[in-house]
């Protein structure tokens, strides 16, 4: 039996001239914008998955942090009401009481600022995060404009992708600078 032939010399004849037209060219980019903007968004994403966990591990210190400067404050505050309570009784205080007071006191202070100070590098982490997430749907919305002007054969559409392409990055290397 024989096969059918098909005419494909024309067909590839056909894809040739297409892609080196002007029209076609600039889909060329499209993809390449694509690709580029997909990359940079899975860096963004790393990025910011990075910060969010580092924020929740700084706030986990934080709660340590002031738990056990609750337990020195319960601590100190009952040598405190001990030695008030002796002292009314007409009792002697243990000298090492008042020591151990103040002992209490300067590892409450210590605690509260290791406290703050991972509070505030959760926030920090927070804040890049949101940052980071951000210029994710910037890249995604790039992409998908991307898309949409390929479809459309309209390059406006494209030179759109392309300005949340630079907004996206813009947000990326701000949040990448400040840490």
């Amino acid at each position: 039996m024989e096969r059918p032939e098909v005419p494909l010399e024309h067909t590839q004849e056909e894809i040739a001239h297409h892609a080196h037209t002007a029209e076609e060219r600039w889909i060329l980019g499209v993809a390449l914008t694509a690709a580029f903007l997909a990359v940079m968004a899975a860096i963004a994403a790393l990025l910011a998955e990075h910060h969010a966990n580092e924020a929740m591990l700084d706030r986990i210190k934080s709660s340590d942090h002031w738990e056990e400067f609750q337990a020195n404050s319960i601590k100190r505050n009952l040598l405190e009401a001990r030695h008030e309570l002796l002292g009314a009784l007409g009792k002697t205080v243990g000298q090492k009481d008042p020591a151990r007071v103040e002992e209490y006191r300067d590892r409450q202070d210590r605690l509260h600022q290791r406290a703050t100070e991972a509070e505030q590098g959760s926030e920090a982490h927070l804040r890049r995060h949101t940052v980071l997430s951000g210029a994710v749907t910037l890249f995604q919305v790039g992409i998908a404009v991307g898309a949409i002007s390929v479809l459309t054969k309209r390059k406006s559409f494209w030179y759109g992708s392309l300005g949340f392409g630079a907004a996206g990055l813009a947000m990326l290397l701000w949040a990448v600078a400040v840490g």
